[in-house]
């Protein structure tokens, strides 16, 4: 009796340990697959968002997915964008006040998602751009592919080959595509100049319908190059347990656009589809920020939230028990090209937008070279005043043309704009408010009073 007491026992605790160690084996295959998907200079200018941009791979990718109609960046410039994203801080908290190719860098790398990942079981791998440091060895990958160039025709078909042969634990992929940054590709009989509108800041004319006509050449290769990746996830099985986010860094690079803080720079398109909530082809009208990613994931994971994040969940918006998670929204600037500091915040009504270098007009270095640019020096763009406070009233200006920050009407509502702004400068430690940000040692930066980004830069730091 004995003896067989012992059996019955010794069989209990072998199923018991069996039953755990399969709870914790579909524990893991339930966590799903992570891959970011980015493209340069986007902004929100594609097909999901109404606009006359074909992206029928992306559009497809919104059918099924969550499409947020309110996505901001946390800086309009391009690698603040990005690290804001991959570490949940804003720019001047991470440390990346400007351009990795110029010298600006993260304060601590694991402080990068991948590092929360690896904690978590997960496998991470970069697979074309990222613009976060001039060495991606750094950044804390478990490995970095190296492939020919950061374009659609090395990019995807690199990350297809990966998802064909994809490791079993889950894995986090960094997909970055050059696409749609200038230089833009020429148009094809799809991009007509003569048939195509010019984006809402700038006049209509043969300049600026070539332009968007050439960018929209440029994002017909980005919406292929997304399609391929798209399609290695259905044909190698894993779609159905990916969480795909598909998103850009900023506005297009065009005039009050790219390193602005208008809407049309902080504007960014966000596409999340996945497991737990993210399908549907639902629309969601929240506002959102890019540092509300990394918390989102930490939620979905339900794993710990590192104690640096500033952003929040976006899942009370995907399981329906919030409309809204942000009251405002906050963005910033403070090296691009030349030195620009300033700073945004928004809500639903109003915009907010403070310039902090006494500049009186426009800093030209900071617009990428263009036809459309080219255009607006010509006609005057250099002596356009440009005033240190704005204030908007997106109701009745989504173009945010008719600066109110001065009529008296609106005063009680610029004073809370402006006390919302401080209350976040002062709780995140701004260095702004100690006087000019200074650049790390070794970085460069264009002259503020000169016209093109690829005149000579000098040392700033």
């Amino acid at each position: 009796m004995q003896s067989d007491n012992l059996a019955r026992r010794t069989f209990l605790r072998s199923v018991a340990a069996g039953a755990a160690s399969s709870a914790l084996a579909q524990t893991s295959k339930a966590r799903p697959n992570i891959i970011y998907i980015h493209s340069h200079d986007t902004g929100r200018y594609l097909q999901p968002y109404g606009h006359a941009v074909p992206a029928p791979n992306i559009q497809k990718l919104a059918d099924g997915g969550v499409l947020f109609r309110q996505a901001f960046n946390a800086a309009p410039t391009c690698s603040p964008s990005r690290a804001s994203l991959l570490t949940g801080q804003c720019p001047h908290s991470n440390g990346m006040l400007g351009l990795a190719h110029r010298g600006f860098f993260l304060t601590d790398h694991k402080r990068h998602i991948a590092h929360t990942l690896r904690a978590a079981g997960y496998y991470s791998e970069l697979i074309g751009l990222q613009h976060i440091a001039r060495d991606p060895a750094i950044i804390g990958y478990d490995k970095v592919q190296v492939i020919r160039g950061n374009h659609v025709e090395q990019v995807a078909p690199a990350a297809a080959a990966f998802l064909k042969n994809a490791p079993k634990q889950p894995f986090f992929i960094d997909v970055g595509f050059q696409e749609t940054h200038r230089k833009f590709r020429k148009p094809g009989p799809r991009e007509d100049p003569r048939c195509c509108l010019p984006p809402a800041p700038l006049p209509d004319t043969p300049e600026t319908r070539y332009d968007i006509a050439s960018f929209k050449a440029t994002a017909r290769a980005l919406d292929e190059g997304v399609g391929v990746v798209l399609d290695a996830l259905e044909s190698g099985g894993l779609a159905a347990n990916t969480l795909v986010i598909s998103t850009t860094d900023h506005g297009i690079a065009f005039p009050d656009m790219k390193c602005n803080l208008f809407d049309h720079g902080m504007g960014v398109s966000l596409i999340m589809r996945g497991p737990n909530g993210f399908s549907g082809g639902k629309v969601c009208d929240a506002m959102v920020s890019h540092i509300d990613i990394f918390p989102t994931i930490c939620d979905l994971l339900d794993i710990e939230r590192p104690s640096w994040l500033q952003g929040k969940s976006m899942m009370p918006l995907i399981r329906g028990s919030a409309q809204e998670i942000n009251d405002e929204i906050f963005a910033e600037v403070n090296y691009h090209a030349a030195y620009e500091p300033k700073r945004a915040v928004r809500t639903k009504r109003w915009k907010y937008i403070r310039h902090y270098d006494g500049r009186k007009h426009p800093n030209l270095p900071n617009c990428d070279d263009g036809p459309s640019k080219s255009l607006w020096v010509k006609n005057g763009w250099r002596d356009r005043a440009v005033d240190s406070e704005q204030l908007y009233d997106l109701m009745f200006d989504p173009n945010e043309i008719h600066n109110c920050a001065t009529d008296p009407a609106n005063a009680e509502v610029a004073a809370e704009m402006r006390g919302r702004l401080e209350r976040w400068m002062k709780a995140t430690e701004d260095p702004l408010l100690k006087g000019p940000v200074k650049a790390p040692k070794g970085a460069t930066a264009n002259d503020p009073d000169g016209t093109s980004p690829h005149e000579q830069a000098k040392l700033v730091g």
